[in-house]
């Protein structure tokens, strides 16, 4: 069993994307900037948006929080996004999910210039990701791609199941996997029997947010598992949907979690970031 380091490669990957500010920056004084909105209270939202600010920090980015009350209204959001997408120091524009009930999070989300969706949620790329067209990829499944490159794991022709088919994880997730040549199952909270799909998968990738979801019965020796989820036990300890100390004796190949695919998703924020401030310079040099 080998363990996927999403902490190392990280942290490789922003040495890179230092690099590239700093050529960027000497090119043509351009400096990457990112928009975040953040609406409300959640503490795992402000700390995730916390974590990216400081990963921002870290390879030279310029990064704004518009911190909102739970109560902001529908159109005080699009005025801010509106105003975004007109502010040409911001390349890429992140709205924090969940958003509180009043909000209409689909209108919000097809507001952002697709140009400037690091997120990869605006339909336009959500389309472009289907079809196998270059555009901005969700950050999460991005970063499990990356993962699986990185340790020369070739999906091509394995049977690969995903459990969860969220906008955010699963259905991006399918789609990467199949664009990569893959054979892709996607189970999710309807599906019947998930040991049934899950026992002669080479590569099981679930994003659910339920603790030991995937047990070592539901696995077939030496698969690859890519674990997703996060949850917090009673006892405050963060953990993924797999039984990692059972599982891990049959895998091949598996996430810990955390400092899988968490620090990943992170990485690829700042790389789609990156992507858009080229894009924009190359714009404005033209």
């Amino acid at each position: 069993m080998q363990l996927l380091d999403g902490r190392n490669l990280s942290k490789k990957i922003e040495v890179e994307i230092t690099q590239e500010v700093k050529k960027l920056k000497e090119s043509c004084g351009c400096t990457p900037g990112l928009a975040v909105v953040l609406v409300g209270q959640d503490p795992a939202s402000a700390t995730y948006v916390s974590m990216k600010k400081k990963a921002c920090d870290r390879v030279g980015f310029y990064s704004i929080t518009h911190d909102m009350p739970a109560t902001i209204s529908q159109e005080a959001i699009e005025r801010t996004i509106i105003s975004m997408n007109e502010n040409d120091s911001i390349d890429g524009i992140l709205i924090q999910l969940p958003l509180p009930e009043q909000i209409d999070t689909t209108k919000l989300l097809e507001l952002v210039d697709p140009a400037k969706d690091v997120d990869g949620f605006h339909p336009y790329n959500v389309g472009r990701l289907v079809t196998n067209l270059d555009g901005f990829v969700p950050c999460t499944p991005l970063g499990v791609m990356k993962l699986l490159e990185e340790y020369k794991i070739d999906v091509k022709g394995k049977n690969c199941v995903v459990v969860g088919a969220s906008n955010i994880v699963g259905k991006p997730m399918a789609a990467l996997l199949l664009n990569a040549d893959a054979t892709v199952e996607v189970c999710h909270i309807f599906t019947d029997d998930l040991k049934k799909h899950t026992q002669n998968a080479d590569v099981i990738l679930v994003g659910v947010g339920v603790i030991n979801l995937i047990t070592e019965d539901m696995v077939k020796e030496d698969a690859v598992i890519i674990d997703i989820g996060v949850s917090r036990t009673p006892e405050g300890k963060l953990v993924g949907d797999v039984d990692f100390e059972a599982v891990s004796k049959k895998s091949s190949y598996i996430t810990p979690s955390p400092g899988g695919v968490g620090p990943m998703t992170i990485a690829m924020l700042l790389s789609n970031t990156l992507k858009a401030a080229k894009m924009n310079a190359k714009k404005k040099n033209s």
